[in-house]
């Protein structure tokens, strides 16, 4: 069952746009790629064979919801949208061991702790980015991780850059018509990593997702050889100066 609470005016909500986010995110190579590096790292770093009580906050339709289901682990999902609930529902229908939340991360009860918070591409649609990180160290507990990532600027200009859109560049990349799937809000890791100082947390890893794969001519060469586009984009995803201009960027820290 979905428990609804008052939903926050400010942060984007994808009640409108469910069945296109899953088809045009999760049905394509990209968020392929960046669901199985970011499982990827989780699994390097945070997941053990002991079963953890973990939060995907903002987690949408479920896609990591589920796969954190599948090795065993106890899940709450929560977002601000009860269509994408409904539509995680559907997948998840087979694991006993997961809630469903319906409220933004900041209205999730104070006293909920977690062994990890997973915080997946939400800080940039986010109305309050410090207000946000504040919040997902709340919900951690010593000792317990968090799993962050965004969309990286330093991307977004790069990418705009070769796709030869200088006159949006120049324009300080300010969108008259906001594309509806696009985040409002980039941010640079530095700027991330200067806020996380801030708080009581220290860094585990950072990575750069999807560093080439969005730069690759050949497309079919993306399908074809899959494998080692996974394997490249792991590798370099870690390595400056790579790391710093993929699609996005992820953090894991540990709350102190």
């Amino acid at each position: 069952m979905i428990s609804l609470v008052l939903m926050s005016k400010n942060d984007r909500n994808f009640d409108d746009l469910v069945r296109k986010f899953d088809k045009n995110i999760y049905g394509t190579s990209k968020g392929k790629l960046r669901h199985e590096l970011l499982l990827h790292q989780l699994r390097e770093h945070v997941l053990t064979d002991a079963s953890m009580d973990i939060l995907d906050a903002g987690g949408g339709t479920g896609e990591m919801t589920r796969a954190l289901l599948q090795l065993g682990h106890r899940v709450t999902l929560n977002d601000i949208s009860s269509e994408s609930l409904l539509a995680a529902q559907e997948k998840c229908q087979a694991f006993p061991d997961v809630q469903y939340l319906c409220s933004s991360i900041q209205e999730i009860p104070k006293q909920s702790s977690y062994d990890l918070v997973t915080c997946h591409a939400v800080l940039e649609w986010a109305a309050d980015q410090g207000q946000l990180l504040d919040d997902l160290v709340s919900l951690t507990k010593p000792g317990g991780y968090i799993s962050l990532s965004f969309y990286n600027y330093h991307a977004q200009l790069f990418s705009n850059m070769v796709y030869g859109n200088f006159h949006f560049v120049l324009g300080g990349m300010k969108k008259r018509n906001q594309v509806r799937l696009t985040p409002h809000s980039p941010i640079t890791p530095e700027k991330v990593i200067s806020m996380l100082d801030k708080l009581p947390v220290e860094v585990v890893s950072q990575s750069g997702i999807r560093c080439f794969h969005d730069y690759v001519k050949q497309k079919e060469a993306i399908e074809e050889k899959y494998d080692e586009l996974f394997a490249l984009e792991l590798e370099y995803g870690t390595k400056e100066p790579y790391m710093w201009l993929g699609k996005y960027f992820h953090i894991i820290v540990r709350v102190i």
